[in-house]
């Protein structure tokens, strides 16, 4: 862990139990310590995160095993997950100063990452299901009926845990970036927000050209 001679130096712990409940604080530490010891895992594994939403929400099950859903949601995830935070940190950092904001690609990038650690506690959420619903899971038709009223209450309640650490990771992200660019935290959402637009815009540029060829 980087000390950098702080005067409330955090413990790798501390960060990890602070960030839910004291989220500036720790910010505030990893920021001017330029803690980077565990950004690169954190970021893979939020998008292994996103790996698996994304094989559940294009029901990879209907043509794929169990196995290559897996394969595919980690290896996958994990790397677009990589690339995907730095452009979005790249885009986030120059957006922000737009609005005032002055903060680094890499100074985002830790925000973007120890934010995450919510989102990539529902990783156990994700196994629970696997383990119940199997293949099941990832594919398109409805599947619960098959497995009774416990089966819903099961799924049901995991999808509100899910939900919860990804709003409150959300929430992280807005906090982080409002004091790593030293704005409002209005100010914030928007920088939050305008990479999210850009991109949206961008492919529907693409999509737009394609369609009129």
């Amino acid at each position: 862990m980087v000390t950098n001679n702080l005067e409330n130096e955090l413990s790798t712990k501390d960060i990890f139990k602070d960030i839910w409940w004291q989220p500036r604080k720790v910010f505030k530490y990893i920021l001017a310590a330029r803690v980077d010891e565990y950004v690169t895992l954190l970021l893979i594994l939020v998008g292994i995160v996103r790996g698996f939403d994304r094989a559940i929400s294009k029901s990879l099950g209907d043509n794929l095993s169990l196995g290559a859903v897996i394969g595919f949601s980690v290896l996958g995830g994990a790397i677009s997950g990589w690339i995907g935070y730095h452009i979005y940190a790249y885009v986030l950092s120059y957006t922000g100063k737009l609005l005032g904001g002055s903060a680094s690609k890499q100074e985002i990038l830790r925000v973007l990452a120890y934010a995450g650690i919510p989102n990539i506690i529902t990783l156990a959420v994700i196994v629970l299901q696997i383990a119940v619903f199997d293949i099941a899971l990832f594919k398109s038709e409805e599947f619960l009926e098959d497995f009774g009223l416990v089966g819903v209450v099961f799924y049901t309640g995991l999808s509100f845990v899910e939900i919860v650490f990804s709003v409150w990771t959300l929430v992280l992200i807005v906090v982080g970036i409002s004091e790593v660019q030293k704005m409002t935290i209005a100010k914030a959402i928007l920088n939050v927000l305008l990479p999210i637009l850009i991109f949206g815009l961008v492919l529907f540029m693409i999509g737009f050209s394609f369609s009129s060829i």
